[in-house]
């Protein structure tokens, strides 16, 4: 069939009293952008006399510039110009049979279609929070790096770098830049340190401010796994690959354009959009299966929080509170943490009101363990992969009637690689922490250890987990300093305990890693952890860089001749306790951490 009044580009006509048609216009509209018209049969008047009424109210009909007339899934195909597809063997009678099915029990599948939505609105909202986070994790390293990674710092960059630098730009320079990539085999001086800092900072606001999002994203991308690569253990944390994960997910989901409008003409790459869902599915659900899975006996009888409020890391005065709670509360909370982080995970590839259940979930705990603990960005992180769990519907109700062009096309093709290698890694990996035997052909084995071998430099498909074993003490590191080996005075730091009337307080979204790091050599012994005797030596040296990472520094015109550490356990004190000392903390002294220390001569 043919009219006599052709349009001028492809016209789809549809029912307009068709949920399911209006639904699946508003789909084809943003695949098809400008290239097709479309119009409601209710709207079409007199024009197109050729066609009969009723044959609007049965299929679509799309009508050609040079007239020509398609009805069903014909006229679909070529509206997304997908003709070469319908003219395959044995398609056209399918489709056509797949439609008449559909276009005769509308009301059943209007109920199956969910209404469509953009996700512009929430495009926009993940990557300027994003932009906020880098923002203070650079701005938190920048505050403490020369002390710790600086030229006179704890562990230095130019001895960890100028131990592995082969002669510059030969085979074996090449080779070690793909395992150790970072931007300071350039330079590791402390001026490099805080160029890249800084840099870091001012593209982080670019980000905010919707400014070259894109690559600005690249660029911080680069430049915190450059400090990763570097910071040797005060950048070893769970919460340190996550933002490079997130970040590296994110200079695909961003817009590449120059200006902030870029982020409102086209939608999201819905594969990134999915891989990020999948990573929050994985951090929150790998975080309930590791400490069910560890056989530590505290979180198989739900009393964990009995003793987590004061063994954490840094514990904010709140802590001291919640401790005291009453042990049926602590076994409650414990259960509904586990009930968030097993089940609602899965809420995640749910329908919208499920998926709003879940952000809603994740959100409420990670509040929760912000008000009782010092976790830097993390809980902020965590928060942030709720963002793309959503659509722009929570946003603003009238998002679902918005036509916004799709992505480019060589996007996806151009991550579909990038995706498949990430689902190769965190499949068999999830697996493998939920303690699941699959039995895996041996030349899959091989080449997913090969794959993840070669891309673990990278730092960008990690495995998640927090605190799989729980400590039910809390041992204290005290470092002291005397000048005649008889009078001893403590070195006090900012954020973890020491002072027993000291009130414990808020550090986050700051990371003070020096602290962070005391915490965990308090669990073994300074053997085993080599940098706190560089640390004890930068003391005795009375290095600037060191000590101000310090809150108190006993000895401000001299440095000691001695220091050595003590080892205490520490416990929050009962409330007959603190009415009585007002003390936050009681302690008893253990033994010796670390033996008395002295420079040579």
């Amino acid at each position: 069939m043919r009219v006599a009044q052709p349009p001028g580009k492809p016209l789809l006509i549809f029912d307009g009293d068709c949920t399911f048609c209006r639904r699946w216009i508003a789909r084809w509209q943003r695949r098809t952008g400008d290239r097709v018209d479309y119009l409601a049969a209710q709207e079409l008047g007199d024009r197109f006399p050729e066609i009969p009424r009723d044959a609007f109210t049965q299929s679509v009909q799309l009508i050609e510039p040079d007239g020509t007339v398609y009805s069903g899934a014909a006229a679909v195909f070529r509206s997304l110009n997908r003709q070469w597809l319908y003219r395959l063997p044995g398609v056209a009678p399918v489709s056509e049979w797949a439609y008449r099915l559909v276009a005769n029990n509308r009301r059943v599948f209007s109920a199956l279609t969910p209404a469509p939505t953009s996700h512009v609105l929430t495009r926009e909202i993940f990557v300027r929070a994003l932009g906020v986070i880098y923002f203070i994790a650079f701005v938190s390293l920048w505050t403490q790096i020369t002390g710790l990674i600086g030229s006179a710092g704890i562990l230095p960059v130019e001895e960890w770098l100028g131990q592995l630098a082969p002669p510059a730009f030969s085979r074996e320079w090449f080779a070690t830049f793909w395992r150790t990539p970072t931007v300071f085999w350039l330079g590791w001086s402390d001026t490099a340190l805080h160029v890249v800092c800084g840099l870091g900072t001012a593209l982080s606001l670019c980000v905010i401010a919707g400014i070259a999002a894109g690559p600005a994203l690249l660029g911080l991308w680069a430049l915190y796994l450059s400090v990763m690569h570097v910071g040797n253990v005060f950048l070893g944390f769970q919460w340190d690959a996550l933002l490079v994960e997130v970040g590296f997910l994110a200079v695909w989901f961003a817009p590449w354009g120059f200006l902030p409008r870029s982020f409102r003409q086209t939608e999201p790459p819905r594969l990134v959009l999915w891989l990020l869902r999948w990573l929050a599915f994985r951090l929150m659900f790998a975080s309930g299966v590791v400490k069910l899975a560890s056989g530590d006996p505290t979180w198989n009888s739900l009393t964990a929080l009995l003793v987590h409020y004061q063994t954490q890391p840094l514990p904010p005065w709140t802590a001291w509170y919640a401790h005291q709670l009453p042990v049926w509360w602590q076994k409650f909370s414990c259960g509904a943490m586990f009930a968030i982080e097993l089940v609602l995970p899965f809420f995640i590839f749910g329908p919208r009101w499920l998926r709003v259940v879940a952000a809603a979930g994740f959100t409420l705990l990670m509040v929760l363990i912000s008000v009782t603990g010092n976790y830097c960005f993390f809980n902020l992180l965590t928060v942030l992969l709720c963002v793309p769990v959503l659509d722009d519907c929570v946003w603003h109700r009238h998002a679902a009637h918005r036509a916004v062009a799709t992505a480019p096309r060589w996007r996806n093709w151009l991550f579909a690689p990038v995706a498949a290698i990430i689902l190769w890694v965190t499949i068999p990996n999830l697996f493998r922490t939920c303690h699941v035997r699959v039995a895996w052909p041996r030349w899959f084995l091989t080449a997913h250890a090969n794959v993840q071998m070669a891309i673990g430099p990278l730092q960008s498909v990690n495995g998640y987990g927090l605190f799989a074993m729980l400590t039910t003490s809390r041992p204290e590191i005290i470092v002291e300093g005397s000048r005649d080996g008889e009078t001893w005075q403590a070195y006090e730091f900012n954020y973890k305990p020491g002072d027993l009337q000291r009130r414990p307080g808020f550090v986050w979204p700051h990371q003070p890693r020096l602290d962070w790091q005391m915490w965990f050599a308090a669990l073994g012994n300074y053997q085993n952890n080599p940098w706190f005797i560089t640390f004890c030596a930068r003391l005795l040296q009375d290095k600037p860089a060191v000590t101000r990472l310090l809150a108190i520094n006993p000895f401000p015109t001299q440095p000691p001749r001695y220091v050595r550490a003590l080892l205490y356990e520490y416990r929050f004190t009962t409330p007959a306790e603190r009415r009585a000392t007002g003390q936050w903390w009681m302690r008893e002294l253990k033994g010796q951490y670390c033996p008395v220390l002295q420079l040579r001569q």
